[in-house]
């Protein structure tokens, strides 16, 4: 087994393996490259494709990503940086054995599963975590084709991107989605969707919401959306103040749902209500199915 000193000793190239070939992986290998270090990097995946997240967590109608993804490639082109996909590390190769062939190994798996939220109910047939939509939109192989999209009222919870994401999937109508460069098999699905109206609940207030700010305001540009905000969720104690002052990005989205409160109600025929202070307490089920969300009222 070579160690690094003997490496360097040689004149040989450190040879280095990142494992994970989303945006983490790539920028790392990037940094080593641009570093003062010789280094010859092998970048393994467990999918046939690159890009991670950027590929298979990002809706298909964000057409920046395209530009991203660009940037990913170039970085990937650089004569030190070898892809080497539909691998993966514990099935085809154990980090042990890459521990013989390489001088450093950097871990950039990613998290690709939702974590339970420990809510009574979440088991209910009904009840999804964010990943099993996302990687159904995005065409993931890992995740199922098809989706049942039958319910005219869907509970979403949390208020970052992810959440504006499958708010704005479940309220845009296929047709729309055309242009984009979404899977056949996920537009035949929402062609089916039925759903008018998605509630989107935070436990905390407006300043406290994830969201980017340009996200959020372009989320009701299409036709067919409104989003609707309560105004007396439009609400600040002092260090939601603070952070406004703090934070340019911060007080964007602040402005943008103050807008979305102030504004009469239009005819959209889909709405997105995005509920402040509220917490949710248990997901209600009937004959082992989701039928509704209970909340309980934050300040």
């Amino acid at each position: 087994m070579s160690t690094t000193a003997d490496v360097h000793a040689s004149n040989q190239p450190a040879r280095i393996a990142v494992i994970g070939s989303g945006p983490a992986g790539i920028y790392a290998s990037d940094l080593l490259v641009k570093s003062e270090l010789d280094v010859q990097i092998d970048l393994f995946e467990k999918m046939p494709a690159p890009f991670g997240l950027i590929r298979y967590g990002v809706a298909p109608d964000h057409p920046r990503i395209k530009g991203i993804v660009q940037s990913l490639h170039n970085v990937m082109e650089k004569n030190e940086i070898r892809f080497l996909g539909n691998i993966e590390v514990g099935r085809d190769i154990t980090v042990d054995e890459m521990h013989e062939y390489y001088d450093a190994i950097i871990f950039a798996t990613g998290a690709t599963q939702d974590k339970a939220m420990g809510l009574p109910g979440e088991e209910l047939d009904g009840s999804f975590g964010s990943a099993e939509f996302v990687g159904f939109y995005d065409g993931n192989p890992n995740f199922k084709r098809e989706w049942d999209l039958s319910a005219e009222s869907v509970a979403v919870i949390g208020v970052g991107n992810v959440s504006l994401d499958v708010s704005r999937i479940l309220a845009k109508t296929a047709d729309e989605l055309l242009v984009t460069e979404i899977p056949d098999n996920v537009y035949q699905s929402l062609k089916d969707n039925k759903a008018k109206e998605v509630h989107v609940f935070g436990r905390r207030g407006p300043a406290q919401a994830k969201y980017t700010p340009k996200e959020l305001k372009e989320l009701d540009e299409s036709p067919t959306i409104e989003v609707i905000v309560a105004p007396e969720d439009i609400d600040y104690d002092a260090a939601s103040e603070a952070a406004r002052r703090e934070s340019k990005s911060v007080d964007l989205v602040c402005q943008t749902l103050e807008s979305y409160a102030m504004r009469e109600p239009g005819d959209a025929p889909h709405k997105i209500y995005i509920h402040f202070f509220e917490s949710p307490t248990e997901i209600v089920g009937e004959d082992g199915k989701v039928v509704g969300i209970r909340t309980e009222r934050t300040q």
